[in-house]
């Protein structure tokens, strides 16, 4: 990952939420009423942040403490279009477009 690359939010949780809380993977599933694996999936970046995962995230944590579900869906697009772009350029996928102005 290049420094202007986004992280996948799962990393935030896992790097940053969960220790500041104090937390297993496995009490924040709980604490989210998610899977333990779907939580997994997510702090791992193999799943991105669905806006229901989103919006469990921000009744946990509160919008007002960092946890809106648009703070958490707004870091997964970039990460998205971040990875999109990257495959574009790599995978030559956008030359042939042109612009239509």
């Amino acid at each position: 990952m290049q420094l202007n690359d986004p992280p996948h939010p799962g990393e935030t949780l896992l790097d940053d939420v969960l220790p500041a809380l104090g937390l297993t993977v496995s009490a924040a599933a709980f604490a989210l009423g998610v899977d333990r694996t779907t939580l997994s999936k997510v702090l791992n970046g193999r799943s991105a942040i669905s806006p229901m995962i989103a919006l469990r995230i921000e009744r946990w944590l509160g919008a007002d403490r960092g946890g809106s579900a648009e703070r958490w869906l707004s870091q997964q697009l970039a990460y998205n279009l971040r990875q999109a772009r990257a495959t574009a350029k790599r995978e030559k996928l956008l030359g042939g477009i042109r612009s239509a102005v």
